[in-house]
Protein backbone atom coordinates (compact mmCIF):
# COMPACT_ATOMS: atom_id res chain seq x y z
CA UNK A 1 0.00 0.00 0.00
CA UNK A 2 1.53 3.63 -0.84
CA UNK A 3 1.16 6.16 1.73
CA UNK A 4 0.12 9.63 0.08
CA UNK A 5 -0.03 13.08 1.86
CA UNK A 6 -1.91 15.87 1.14
CA UNK A 7 -0.05 19.50 1.77
CA UNK A 8 -2.10 22.60 0.96
CA UNK A 9 -4.00 25.80 1.75
CA UNK A 10 -7.19 24.78 0.66
CA UNK A 11 -9.60 22.89 3.52
CA UNK A 12 -11.92 21.92 0.73
CA UNK A 13 -9.19 20.76 -1.97
CA UNK A 14 -7.37 18.35 0.46
CA UNK A 15 -10.40 16.78 1.50
CA UNK A 16 -11.40 16.19 -2.15
CA UNK A 17 -8.26 14.57 -2.78
CA UNK A 18 -7.97 12.13 0.22
CA UNK A 19 -11.55 11.31 -0.60
CA UNK A 20 -10.08 10.34 -4.33
CA UNK A 21 -6.89 8.58 -3.18
CA UNK A 22 -8.91 6.65 -0.53
CA UNK A 23 -11.42 5.53 -3.30
CA UNK A 24 -7.84 3.41 -4.74
CA UNK A 25 -7.09 0.34 -3.37
CA UNK A 26 -3.54 -0.05 -3.69
CA UNK A 27 -2.93 3.95 -1.88
CA UNK A 28 -3.85 4.52 1.70
CA UNK A 29 -4.15 8.41 2.51
CA UNK A 30 -1.62 8.99 5.62
CA UNK A 31 -2.39 12.53 6.45
CA UNK A 32 -3.55 16.12 5.62
CA UNK A 33 -1.59 19.04 6.32
CA UNK A 34 -1.71 23.09 5.53
CA UNK A 35 2.11 23.33 5.82
CA UNK A 36 5.49 21.37 4.92
CA UNK A 37 6.10 21.83 9.29
CA UNK A 38 2.87 20.09 9.90
CA UNK A 39 4.44 17.01 8.39
CA UNK A 40 7.70 16.83 10.13
CA UNK A 41 8.36 13.35 11.41
CA UNK A 42 4.71 12.50 10.92
CA UNK A 43 5.80 10.69 7.01
CA UNK A 44 8.69 7.87 5.60
CA UNK A 45 10.96 7.95 2.75
CA UNK A 46 9.06 6.98 -0.07
CA UNK A 47 5.80 8.40 0.83
CA UNK A 48 4.05 10.53 -1.99
CA UNK A 49 3.30 14.30 -0.68
CA UNK A 50 0.43 15.85 -3.04
CA UNK A 51 2.05 19.85 -2.33
CA UNK A 52 -0.90 22.14 -3.12
CA UNK A 53 0.67 25.30 -1.61
CA UNK A 54 0.00 28.83 -3.35
CA UNK A 55 3.63 30.01 -2.63
CA UNK A 56 6.26 32.60 -4.71
CA UNK A 57 8.40 29.97 -6.79
CA UNK A 58 11.07 31.00 -4.41
CA UNK A 59 9.87 29.22 -1.22
CA UNK A 60 7.43 26.58 -3.64
CA UNK A 61 10.67 25.15 -4.41
CA UNK A 62 12.39 25.38 -1.03
CA UNK A 63 9.23 23.17 0.13
CA UNK A 64 10.19 21.15 -2.70
CA UNK A 65 13.74 20.49 -1.68
CA UNK A 66 13.23 19.97 2.31
CA UNK A 67 10.57 17.16 1.34
CA UNK A 68 12.54 15.19 -1.42
CA UNK A 69 15.36 15.76 1.08
CA UNK A 70 13.64 13.35 3.04
CA UNK A 71 13.24 10.87 0.88
CA UNK A 72 9.48 12.14 -0.23
CA UNK A 73 8.23 11.49 -3.84
CA UNK A 74 7.06 15.17 -4.68
CA UNK A 75 4.03 15.66 -6.96
CA UNK A 76 3.06 19.75 -7.23
CA UNK A 77 -0.62 20.69 -7.92
CA UNK A 78 -0.22 23.87 -9.95
CA UNK A 79 -3.49 25.82 -10.53
CA UNK A 80 -2.57 27.65 -13.56
CA UNK A 81 -1.48 26.33 -16.67
CA UNK A 82 1.26 29.14 -16.94
CA UNK A 83 3.06 28.03 -13.74
CA UNK A 84 6.77 27.81 -14.54
CA UNK A 85 7.27 23.82 -13.55
CA UNK A 86 11.39 24.06 -14.21
CA UNK A 87 12.10 25.22 -10.45
CA UNK A 88 9.79 22.77 -8.80
CA UNK A 89 11.36 20.01 -10.95
CA UNK A 90 15.03 21.34 -10.52
CA UNK A 91 14.23 21.24 -6.83
CA UNK A 92 13.34 17.39 -6.75
CA UNK A 93 10.17 17.23 -7.47
CA UNK A 94 9.17 14.19 -9.39
CA UNK A 95 6.11 15.57 -10.59
CA UNK A 96 3.75 18.21 -11.71
CA UNK A 97 -0.10 17.35 -12.06
CA UNK A 98 -2.97 20.31 -13.04
CA UNK A 99 -5.69 21.13 -10.96
CA UNK A 100 -7.92 20.40 -13.27
CA UNK A 101 -6.72 17.20 -13.73
CA UNK A 102 -9.45 14.41 -13.11
CA UNK A 103 -9.50 11.56 -10.53
CA UNK A 104 -8.03 8.91 -13.01
CA UNK A 105 -4.79 11.05 -13.90
CA UNK A 106 -4.34 11.82 -10.24
CA UNK A 107 -4.49 8.60 -9.11
CA UNK A 108 -1.67 7.37 -12.73
CA UNK A 109 0.42 10.27 -11.39
CA UNK A 110 0.66 9.22 -8.12
CA UNK A 111 1.73 5.51 -9.19
CA UNK A 112 3.97 6.70 -11.27
CA UNK A 113 6.30 9.05 -9.34
CA UNK A 114 5.82 6.56 -6.45
CA UNK A 115 6.94 4.18 -8.59
CA UNK A 116 10.22 6.02 -9.07
CA UNK A 117 9.16 7.88 -12.32
CA UNK A 118 8.15 11.29 -13.39
CA UNK A 119 4.69 12.60 -14.19
CA UNK A 120 3.84 16.29 -15.95
CA UNK A 121 0.23 17.29 -16.77
CA UNK A 122 0.04 17.43 -20.60
CA UNK A 123 -1.16 21.33 -19.99
CA UNK A 124 1.90 22.49 -17.90
CA UNK A 125 4.46 20.51 -20.28
CA UNK A 126 3.67 22.82 -23.55
CA UNK A 127 3.87 26.71 -21.90
CA UNK A 128 3.23 29.14 -24.12
CA UNK A 129 6.03 31.74 -24.84
CA UNK A 130 6.98 33.74 -22.08
CA UNK A 131 6.68 37.74 -22.32
CA UNK A 132 9.88 39.27 -23.09
CA UNK A 133 9.20 42.38 -20.71
CA UNK A 134 8.56 39.93 -18.16
CA UNK A 135 8.19 42.38 -15.53
CA UNK A 136 11.40 42.91 -14.76
CA UNK A 137 11.53 47.27 -14.00
CA UNK A 138 14.18 49.61 -15.23
CA UNK A 139 16.37 49.33 -12.07
CA UNK A 140 16.08 45.57 -11.90
CA UNK A 141 17.86 45.29 -15.55
CA UNK A 142 20.25 47.85 -14.30
CA UNK A 143 21.14 45.26 -11.57
CA UNK A 144 20.74 42.27 -13.89
CA UNK A 145 23.66 43.41 -16.04
CA UNK A 146 25.92 44.42 -13.25
CA UNK A 147 25.46 40.77 -11.72
CA UNK A 148 25.85 39.36 -14.84
CA UNK A 149 28.89 41.20 -15.41
CA UNK A 150 30.29 39.94 -11.85
CA UNK A 151 29.60 42.84 -9.80
CA UNK A 152 29.19 42.58 -5.91
CA UNK A 153 26.44 43.30 -3.91
CA UNK A 154 28.07 46.06 -2.23
CA UNK A 155 29.54 47.03 -5.68
CA UNK A 156 26.19 47.48 -7.58
CA UNK A 157 25.45 49.71 -4.84
CA UNK A 158 28.44 52.14 -5.69
CA UNK A 159 27.63 51.98 -9.39
CA UNK A 160 23.62 52.68 -9.10
CA UNK A 161 24.37 55.42 -5.71
CA UNK A 162 21.57 53.14 -3.78
CA UNK A 163 22.30 51.40 -0.59
CA UNK A 164 23.06 47.36 -0.18
CA UNK A 165 19.85 47.27 1.50
CA UNK A 166 17.96 48.68 -1.83
CA UNK A 167 20.09 45.89 -3.61
CA UNK A 168 19.17 43.21 -1.99
CA UNK A 169 15.51 44.20 -1.75
CA UNK A 170 15.82 44.16 -5.76
CA UNK A 171 17.34 40.66 -5.89
CA UNK A 172 14.97 39.06 -3.39
CA UNK A 173 12.23 40.07 -5.81
CA UNK A 174 14.44 38.92 -9.13
CA UNK A 175 14.62 35.72 -7.44
CA UNK A 176 10.89 35.10 -6.22
CA UNK A 177 10.27 36.05 -10.09
CA UNK A 178 12.75 34.02 -11.62
CA UNK A 179 11.93 30.67 -8.86
CA UNK A 180 16.03 30.56 -8.36
CA UNK A 181 18.78 31.66 -5.74
CA UNK A 182 22.22 31.65 -7.86
CA UNK A 183 23.51 34.59 -9.50
CA UNK A 184 24.21 31.67 -12.09
CA UNK A 185 20.45 31.32 -12.41
CA UNK A 186 19.99 35.48 -12.47
CA UNK A 187 22.57 35.82 -15.30
CA UNK A 188 20.50 33.01 -17.16
CA UNK A 189 17.64 34.50 -17.31
CA UNK A 190 19.10 38.01 -18.41
CA UNK A 191 20.80 36.30 -21.36
CA UNK A 192 17.04 34.42 -22.21
CA UNK A 193 15.23 37.14 -21.95
CA UNK A 194 17.61 39.56 -23.49
CA UNK A 195 17.96 41.74 -20.58
CA UNK A 196 21.75 41.34 -22.09
CA UNK A 197 23.28 39.96 -24.56
CA UNK A 198 25.38 36.56 -24.27
CA UNK A 199 28.53 38.32 -25.34
CA UNK A 200 28.26 40.88 -22.31
CA UNK A 201 28.04 38.24 -19.44
CA UNK A 202 31.08 36.95 -17.17
CA UNK A 203 32.60 34.13 -18.89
Amino acid sequence: MRRVAVVGDCPLFRCGLAQVVGTAPDLVFALGARSVDEVDGRLVRGDVVLLDLQLTPAWLSAAVSRLAGQGMAVLVVCASTRTDIAPPMRAGARGCLSREAGEEELLAAIRLIGSGCTYVSAVLAVRPRPDRSCHVTDRERQILELVAHGETDHGIAVRLGISDHTVHSHLDRLRDKIGCRRRADLTRFAIDHDIIPRSSAQG
